[in-house]
């Protein structure tokens, strides 16, 4: 199941603000991240060692 963000646009508030809950919001839940990790393929022995690098 796929959970999207969602920011609701109060009265009064402006785009920009809403804009900047939107992106907080993202970046709380990894998507951009996870979006820049599954640009190229890796090989699963690539993100083995990824993951082991990580955890270090």
């Amino acid at each position: 199941m796929i959970r999207l963000p969602r920011v609701e646009i109060k009265e009064g508030d402006s785009f920009e603000s809403a804009m900047r809950r939107f992106k907080r919001q993202i970046e709380q839940e990894g998507i951009l991240r996870e979006v820049r990790e599954r640009k190229h393929y890796q090989k699963p022995s690539e993100r083995k060692r990824r993951k082991m690098r990580e955890r270090k």
